[in-house]
């Protein structure tokens, strides 16, 4: 008997994408070390195609769409992606990207990280794209047999805005990235590292004025990495409050200098109005890294009461939260000590299981 194929839809895979490549690149690293049921083929955008995709566990189609370009993006994940699997023959496809096809002769699962367009359309750094992007994700989830997502808060607004019907929708929570060569001793120095896209639902305005509110004898550096080409729109509230002397703004940096502002930071911040899951902070917590962060639902499905919790709307609770993990070692120690067993709960091996379980119960359905 042939075994069912699965095709994956990668188009959006380009080494630009953060959070959703993680879960893709995780997600099949890990079923490639299992005994499935499943043959897989990818399809791979042009910049993907020229990336090591060695963790992949079947055939990868390296195509000459572009995953950058919007415009060729679009049509490909509309359209070409389609016509792919069925020249593959595939029997189910798999969209770990939020986005996918229009139409499929064969089933479909969608996963979808979150629902920002909808529920926050005013921070969206490209507002021109964004009526576009909502038609794209409401036409995806049209054709999907099933919806996986990371969070109850987001397949809570998935069936809000998409009208999805709750029993197709599957919660799948995600997990950290191996912690690496981090190792973390003591405290740290009196330095918050805070990692992101300089989106405006991200807050990091709230996190540099909220430092301004420090005591300086106790004040820590702050170090703010994932900025984009050109220059960073953090850099006017830096120079307003006067934090030059205090903050480093940085673009993407290379793994190594990550972990090693990892190894020495005392806390990780996360200031963020919204999110579909929040994987910085179950990686800050893998690995030991204090966190404080916003108090909000989807951030506790995943920090439980691992994390030093503040109003993100208010920059005082913020200061307060900083202050504390600068002059309050203790709390430092219990947050990296409940960080971790609070991280381990969380595996891609169930991450794995569970996404083939709905592979398997998306197939047996049409075949009825």
């Amino acid at each position: 008997m042939n075994r069912p194929t699965v095709f994956v839809d990668m188009l959006s895979y380009t080494g630009t994408k953060g959070g959703m490549e993680t879960y893709t690149r995780e997600l099949y690293r890990e079923i490639g070390s299992m005994d499935t049921a499943f043959d897989f083929v990818a399809l791979a955008s042009a910049e993907g195609g020229r990336m090591d995709l060695s963790w992949f566990p079947g055939e990868v189609i390296r195509s000459r769409i572009s995953g950058e370009n919007r415009f060729v993006w679009a049509a490909g994940e509309l359209v070409a992606s389609s016509l792919h699997a069925r020249r593959r023959h595939a029997d189910l496809v798999h969209c770990p990207a939020t986005l996918g096809p229009v139409r499929t002769s064969m089933p479909t699962v969608l996963t979808i990280h979150d629902m920002l367009y909808w529920s926050h359309p005013d921070s969206m750094v490209t507002p021109f794209y964004t009526k576009p992007v909502m038609w794209m994700e409401r036409r995806a989830a049209a054709n999907a047999a099933r919806i996986i997502t990371d969070s109850a808060v987001s397949a809570a607004e998935i069936h809000k805005y998409l009208g999805f019907p709750t029993d197709r929708l599957h919660v799948v929570p995600l997990a950290a990235k191996a912690p690496g060569p981090v190792q973390r001793d003591g405290v740290g120095e009196n330095l918050v590292l805070a990692s992101g896209q300089r989106r405006p639902y991200k807050n990091w305005d709230a996190l540099v004025r909220a430092l301004a509110l420090v005591d300086e004898s106790v004040r820590p550096r702050l170090v703010i990495t994932g900025a984009g080409p050109g220059p960073d729109p953090l850099e006017d509230v830096v120079r307003r409050t006067g934090m030059e002397p205090w903050v480093e703004l940085k673009g993407w940096i290379d793994s190594a200098e990550l972990d090693d502002l990892r190894r020495r930071a005392r806390a990780m911040a996360y200031p963020t109005l919204a999110e579909g899951f929040g994987l910085p902070v179950l990686e800050a917590m893998s690995i030991g890294l204090p966190l404080i962060a916003s108090d909000l639902p989807v951030l506790r499905e995943v920090g439980g009461d691992a994390a030093l919790w503040f109003d993100p709307l208010d920059d005082a609770s913020i200061a307060a939260a900083i202050t504390t993990l600068a002059t309050r070692p203790e709390v430092a120690q219990r947050l990296a000590r409940d960080g971790l067993a609070q991280a381990a709960t969380f595996s891609w091996r169930r991450v794995a299981e569970e996404t083939l379980e709905v592979f398997e119960r998306t197939l047996r359905e049409s075949a009825r």
